[in-house]
């Protein structure tokens, strides 16, 4: 490490020179010949779910393979008002011939009375997608919405439901992050030069992973958000790394070292931490390939170059930068912090070590306490997914979702599609009814639609609604009961074979299956974790200790999670959102 950090800080322009050539010429690169990240890789195959809808698209119902959302009308005159439903109707035959693929399944239609609400003022439109680019939703939701701001009856409001219609956030994640981070950085060193190199140093690291991962997805399918998500791991980790080796540095300098050996010093210390640290991170963000998941060896493959690029940034290009700030690293610095040679031996964190060290058992065993009561909710864990019923108020689907809770109860919002074909041909008119009775004698269901004929294709779809919210724990119950009781004594008693799909049952099959997987995740980042603190610290003892204190701190932090989302602490923490699933 000495040799890099003495090559680095003597060629530094070069240094410098080549990480910015790297950086602008792979950013050029992904500019012109990077591929698509693609979101419909979010899928489970072998799932029941997902057979329902590959066999959806293999009969040919093209308009139920894609996302699904819903036009929702709200009327104080009511929606069988003469000028309201000229209004609707002509809105969804406008928006039908002008997005392509488009199912639209009015309520005005003989048959789907069931979409509009008692007491007649609140009424829904199924808008039915069929499987295409998501490159191609945020266009054609734009038309929608276009036509919908057309729509002008006084006492109408429309709103869009579902995932395709919610709104982009305004600000990104990863600029709140990096905001965040400035602020810190400058309170926590006191200089602007000193608060600037971390974070320089992570924005080339992340920049350059994220060009690599865009020329990589050519190859390598991975989802939208991948960016994202190697964004915000970038940036913890990037000015993590930063941060230790040039808290090292200045040290060095308060302790009366030149610069070089300040820089030598860091790098043989604390840049021995980073690649250590960032093997670690590598280690553990491969291990979500034992999800077997297209979809997440994407957001795997992306995080680890991020995690690559701003591990060798740290320990190649901020030597060089550190070169470059020398004494002056400290210059521009805030009034409250005026550090001398040795002061950084009287701070409050190196008296805070001191009474560690003095009391390690006492320490040991109230730590340990805080993060086992903090592990207590992990044993009510329930994953899942959020709704729309967690954004924010302003957004149309929020609006939608409440106005549909509002007219039709809580589980409108959550329909479980079930799927049902015959031996040979369409289902029959008999069977069909014995499967809407035993749906409607089931605990959970709140109401049944009746079944339709999907064209030609030989398959039935019937809608039911359950009594409790999408994200409920008893929604996940329903589901259950469905599959494993009412569904098998129907296809008992009838020739029908049946699948149970839509939102909550995807939600559902998504989180059995990783919820089974996470103990191997776990375990085997662990394993390997060990493997390599063995390696380094040639110390069984040093490894067992860490794998216990990490298994601690991942029982706390999803303990934590648990507190927070699914307890409902979230609203008393900030004052919005509602409980659910993690």
């Amino acid at each position: 490490m000495r040799f890099i950090a003495q090559c680095c800080y003597r060629r530094r322009r070069y240094v410098v020179s080549a990480w910015l050539a790297v950086f602008l010429g792979l950013t050029a690169l992904s500019t012109v010949y990077g591929g698509a990240f693609k979101s419909e890789e979010l899928s489970l195959p072998g799932s029941e779910s997902q057979t329902a809808v590959d066999l959806l698209d293999e009969r040919g119902v093209a308009a139920r393979t894609g996302l699904q959302g819903q036009a929702v009308f709200e009327a104080a005159q009511g929606v069988d008002d003469p000028a309201v439903r000229d209004a609707i109707e002509r809105f969804l035959a406008e928006i039908a011939v002008e997005v392509r693929g488009l199912e639209v399944v009015s309520p005005y239609a003989v048959g789907n009375e069931y979409q509009i609400a008692d007491g007649g003022k609140i009424a829904y439109a199924e808008l039915n997608f069929a499987n295409r680019d998501f490159a191609d939703y945020p266009r054609e939701v734009n038309v929608i919405k276009d036509l919908r701001d057309e729509i002008a009856v006084a006492g109408l409001r429309t709103e869009l439901g579902g995932d395709v219609f919610a709104a982009e956030p305004r600000l990104s994640s990863e600029l709140i992050g990096i905001t965040a981070a400035i602020i810190i950085l400058l309170i926590a060193f006191g200089s602007i030069i000193a608060m600037g190199l971390p974070i320089m140093t992570a924005l080339f690291g992340i920049g350059t992973g994220v060009a690599i991962a865009t020329v990589l997805v050519r190859w390598f399918p991975m989802p939208d958000g991948t960016t994202q998500i190697a964004g915000m791991i970038g940036i913890g980790v990037g000015i993590d790394y930063a941060l230790l080796i040039v808290s090292r540095f200045r040290d060095g300098l308060r302790d009366g070292l030149d610069p070089e050996p300040a820089v030598l010093l860091s790098l043989d210390t604390s840049g021995r931490a980073v690649l250590f640290a960032g093997i670690t991170v590598v280690i553990a963000l491969a291990g979500m390939f034992l999800m077997n998941l297209d979809f997440v060896r994407g957001l795997a493959i992306g995080a680890i170059l991020a995690v690559l690029t701003t591990m060798l940034a740290a320990l190649t290009l901020l030597p060089a930068l550190l070169g470059f700030a020398g004494r002056n690293i400290d210059r521009f610095g805030l009034p409250h912090r005026k550090e001398r040679p040795g002061a950084m031996h009287r701070t409050l964190w190196w008296r805070w070590s001191r009474v560690i060290q003095a009391h390690p058992w006492l320490a040991l065993i109230a730590s340990t306490t805080l993060l086992l009561v903090l592990t207590i909710p992990l044993l009510s864990l329930r994953l899942g997914f959020g709704d729309a019923g967690n954004r924010p108020e302003s957004d149309t689907s929020r609006q939608a979702y409440d106005l549909l809770s509002t007219g039709f109860g809580p589980g409108f919002n959550g329909s479980i599609v079930l799927l049902a074909r015959g031996d040979d041909g369409p289902p029959a008119d008999g069977e069909l009814d014995v499967l809407v009775r035993r749906l409607q004698s089931t605990a959970g269901v709140d109401s049944v639609t009746q079944p339709r004929v999907l064209g030609d294709s030989g398959l039935a779809l019937v809608n039911v609604f359950p009594t409790s919210a999408p994200r409920d724990k008893e929604t996940t119950d329903l589901v259950h009961r469905l599959r494993r009781e009412t569904v098998p004594s129907v296809e008992a008693e009838t020739s029908l074979d049946i699948l149970a799909t839509g939102g909550p049952a995807g939600v559902i099959d998504f989180a059995d299956y990783v919820g089974a997987r996470l103990p191997y995740f776990i375990g085997a980042v662990l394993a390997l974790s060990f493997l390599l603190l063995l390696v380094v610290f040639h110390s069984v003892v040093v490894p067992l200790k860490a794998v216990v204190m990490n298994l601690l701190s991942i029982g706390a932090s999803f303990g934590a999670m648990v507190a927070v989302f699914q307890w409902g602490w979230f609203d008393f923490i900030v004052g919005q959102g509602k409980e659910g699933p993690i």
